[in-house]
């Protein structure tokens, strides 16, 4: 059974961009085109990441 989505984990386009280090274009033009498969919840008209899926594709996206 899935765990209820805390408000406090969601971020902002603007938030994950600074987390990643991109801009917020490049957010947007990702979820358009699904070049990098990252997650993002629509609520609305507007766009939010959690922070766990963040650290989790970052954590996929590691060369070691």
């Amino acid at each position: 059974m899935p765990t209820p989505l805390s408000l406090g984990e969601l971020l902002t386009p603007r938030q994950a961009a600074g987390i990643l280090g991109v801009k917020t274009q490049t957010l947007a033009l990702w979820r358009s085109t699904v070049e990098h498969a990252l997650p993002f919840i629509k609520v609305g008209a507007s766009v939010r990441y959690r922070q766990s899926e963040l650290d989790a594709w970052l954590k996929s996206r590691t060369v070691v």
